[in-house]
């Protein structure tokens, strides 16, 4: 398969999935800011009408072909670059901190309530790590 999933063969008959991969491509492209609406409404008509592959092929020639990634996709991630887990790590650890303050300044001999959130909310930072 060459540029937008079409195969290299320009005068076979187009297939339904090549047709889709470059009408895939050409909203990507008009995502992106390359194309007009219009233009992209246009040449995606053009593209569910083409026969052969050529007529495919003409529809992204003026477009830059999508860039290969290698490896796995990049996961999202917030908070300036940390990953998820580490971001509710650290929101953890500070409200826990936070409340323990709130236990010590209230009643520091008295019963350590802030176990309870701590092991719930422990147990779902478990989880997340585990599924991550």
């Amino acid at each position: 398969m060459g540029a937008g999933g079409v195969s290299e063969h320009p005068e076979v008959r187009a297939s339904d999935a090549e047709r889709k991969a470059v009408v895939d491509e050409l909203t990507r492209q008009c995502g992106e800011g390359r194309l007009t609406i219009e233009e992209a409404e246009d040449r995606i008509a053009s593209a569910w009408a083409a026969k052969t592959v050529r007529e495919l092929q003409d529809l992204l020639r003026d477009l830059p072909t999508p860039r290969r990634r290698s490896g796995p996709p990049e996961r999202h991630r917030p908070g300036g670059g940390r990953s998820a887990f580490d971001v509710h790590l650290r929101v953890y650890a500070v409200v826990i901190a936070f409340l323990v303050v709130i236990w010590l300044l209230t009643d520091p001999g008295g019963y350590f309530w802030p176990i309870w959130p701590a092991l719930g909310w422990g147990l779902a930072v478990g989880i997340h790590k585990v599924a991550e």
